[in-house]
């Protein structure tokens, strides 16, 4: 009698028909491929743990938890996992004979699975080390432009090597398992009971999906220890099902009237009436007769060009001098913050001046057309607005919401001097060198005008174009990129004074972001802190401000500057006439949570209608958990959920006289 029905332990017909002869006989490759994504995943686990971890306060003392509750995060994604191929066995035929072709297919099944699993933990692992996190909303939206993103990692890793080593690693995976994996033949059981049996799979798949989630172990108060416990896999999909989130069903909220009326009461100031409808954001922010005029404005939004890297910010390595010395000509804003840790969230605030909602940014959510924007205040002023971007505009939506919200566009196409590109787009100094001459064009029309460009050199795959002092074609990664981005700025600053237009000009540069948002902090405000400047030669008087400001602060300041009066809804503030004694809000976005930080308390509003208060030090960066504090809950919740009504519901406008 064969090994395979002695196991029998339901009846004596020749069948495997019991629920664990039918586990340990036709379904035994669940067994086995769940064995090697265990083992795959626990490896990773501790070499997250090895070379991030302990960097960011993830003790030795931690280990052992993180490693059971990372294993247990690990088995609930099993039954989702293998599902598919458990289909695959009920329907797979009996066999009693060997055939070739059978045992070839069911190799190389079996190691295109085994590849998948090494593959995708070395994926893992360099997600990790850019984000420091798991898969998350940026994955998700890496994945809508794939070209961008793979030919990227191709200019930036040596993947070829990657794949070479996860083949052999693979290959000795399906060598050392393959009695369990493949079969000589294929054990007989009758079809209702494997139907029976990929029921119960579907039920317990069905079990795990309803009842865990991606965070429900996330018992640690470090994020970064609550990131290598969670579960590659499953962050993903949850990064996936949450990317355009209901706040009322996933966040903290308060009755809407009520935050409408803490709304407008937070941000009218001073001689502002009271808007008419209860749900009305719009105010008048005055004239001031000192004010510059109708200068051109130029918003120079640079790629990763966080605080961290520049010398006027406190860094010591010299890598930016020509900010440094243009920070002494204009207004430097010495506490500015990023609004979230993607491009879009810094475009998108700087632009509609508005909180950066929870998962996805407003520029890439439909129904992003036609609402209040700074572009469409200056219309009104007699302005023409304009977006220049040295890359495929089709990437994060950029030209869709720049052009349905009143900007030309003009992108990588119109570019016809290029002397370097990655798949990002042209070099700073291309999209500069375009930007003078589109400029040229715009001020020969005889009106003032507005224009932002978005650079691109300073990401990975970090090529620049040859000659620049101190920056290697390639192979300088982070730092020669802050050294090109600053060598490009003081380049084209120098080419635009020498124009009847940059004479006239309000410049501001400002990053969208820093470079990496990283810490064991559920909200690492130390790298949300982003260079901020004003420069008009000749107009204004150099000072530093230490008055705290967002991205959402600079159209505000800006129309303070020239003293032009306007009406808009915008969240912001000119940060030029705040109240001395009254703190700036700041407001910002960190993968799925949103926060408020006001003076030295920090309120985070989480999923599942989290939130929790921190006290903040703006000197060590550091932010510890404080006492419930409802006034501020209150607060953060009301500009968020107002941001987020008025967004759905359209009502994001500029009032009609």
């Amino acid at each position: 009698m064969s090994k395979d029905i002695q196991i029998n332990v339901n009846n004596n017909s020749g069948h495997d028909d019991g629920i664990l002869a039918m586990l340990v006989g036709r379904f035994r490759p669940l067994l086995t491929m769940a064995s090697i994504y265990i083992v795959t995943t626990s490896l990773l686990r501790l070499g997250l743990w090895v070379i991030f971890g302990r960097h960011f306060e993830v003790s030795f003392l931690h280990l052992p938890v993180i490693l059971v509750l990372g294993l247990l995060n690990d088995i609930v994604v099993l039954p989702p996992l293998l599902l598919p191929l458990s289909l695959f066995l009920l329907i797979l035929p009996s066999w009693r004979r060997e055939a070739s072709w059978r045992r070839a297919l069911a190799h190389m099944t079996s190691f295109a699975v085994i590849f998948a699993f090494i593959y995708l933990a070395l994926v893992q692992y360099f997600f990790f080390d850019e984000f420091n996190g798991r898969f998350n909303l940026v994955a998700v939206d890496y994945l809508i432009y794939p070209n961008e993103v793979f030919v990227n990692i191709w200019q930036t890793y040596h993947v070829m090597w990657f794949l070479l080593a996860t083949a052999l690693i693979s290959i000795a995976a399906q060598v050392s398992f393959s009695s369990r994996l493949v079969r000589p033949k294929m054990p007989t059981c009758r079809f209702v009971n494997r139907l029976k049996f990929v029921g119960l799979h579907v039920l317990l798949t069905a079990l795990v999906l309803f009842a865990c989630s991606t965070d429900t172990l996330s018992l640690f108060n470090n994020r970064v220890a609550n990131e290598i416990t969670a579960n590659g896999i499953s962050s993903f999909f949850r990064a996936l099902h949450t990317n355009e989130l209901d706040f009322h069903r996933y966040y903290r909220t308060i009755a809407s009237e009520k935050a409408f009326s803490v709304m407008q009461k937070e941000l009218r100031l001073a001689g502002q009436q009271k808007p008419d409808s209860p749900t009305d954001l719009n105010r008048s922010f005055p004239a001031y007769p000192d004010g510059l005029g109708k200068l051109n404005i130029v918003a120079i939004v640079e790629e990763s060009f966080g605080a961290q890297f520049v010398g006027a910010y406190g860094d010591k390595r010299g890598l930016t001098p020509n900010f440094d010395r243009l920070s002494r000509q204009g207004i430097l804003f010495a506490n500015a913050y990023a609004s979230g840790t993607r491009t879009v969230r810094g475009l998108g605030a700087i632009v509609t001046s508005m909180p950066p909602i929870p998962s996805e940014g407003i520029m890439k959510r439909p129904g992003s057309e036609n609402i209040a924007n700074w572009g469409e205040v200056l219309k009104k002023k007699g302005y023409e607005t304009s977006f220049l971007y040295g890359g495929h505009g089709i990437f994060d939506n950029m030209n869709h919401f720049f052009s349905s919200n009143g900007f030309a566009i003009s992108d990588i196409r119109d570019i016809k001097q290029i002397t370097q590109r990655t798949i990002w787009g042209v070099c700073d100094e291309d999209i500069f060198r375009h930007a003078v001459k589109y400029y040229d064009k715009a001020a020969a029309a005889g009106k003032p005008f507005f224009s932002v460009i978005m650079t691109t050199s300073n990401h990975q795959p970090y090529t620049f174009p040859a000659g620049i002092p101190n920056v290697p074609v390639k192979g300088g990664g982070r730092i020669a990129g802050v050294r090109y981005a600053d060598y490009a700025i003081g380049k084209f600053i120098e080419q635009a004074e020498g124009t009847a237009w940059g004479k006239n000009t309000l410049f501001i540069i400002v990053a969208d972001h820093d470079a990496r948002v990283y810490g064991s902090q559920q909200v690492p405000m130390r790298h949300y802190r982003i260079p901020l400047l004003f420069l008009a030669p000749g107009h204004l008087r150099p000072q530093v401000v230490t008055t705290a400001m967002g991205q959402l602060d600079v159209a505000p300041t800006v129309m303070g500057i020239l003293g032009l009066p306007f009406t808009a809804p915008f969240y912001g503030q000119d940060v030029l006439h705040w109240p001395a004694d009254k703190p700036r809000p700041i407001l910002v976005n960190h993968d799925h949570d949103v926060g408020l930080l006001l003076g030295s308390k920090l309120a985070v509003l989480g999923l599942h209608k989290t939130v929790t208060v921190y006290d903040y030090d703006d000197v060590s960066f550091d932010i510890h958990k404080a006492a419930d504090d409802p006034q501020l809950e209150d607060l953060a919740t009301a500009y968020f959920q107002t941001a987020y009504e008025l967004f759905k519901s359209h009502k994001y406008q500029l009032s009609t006289p």
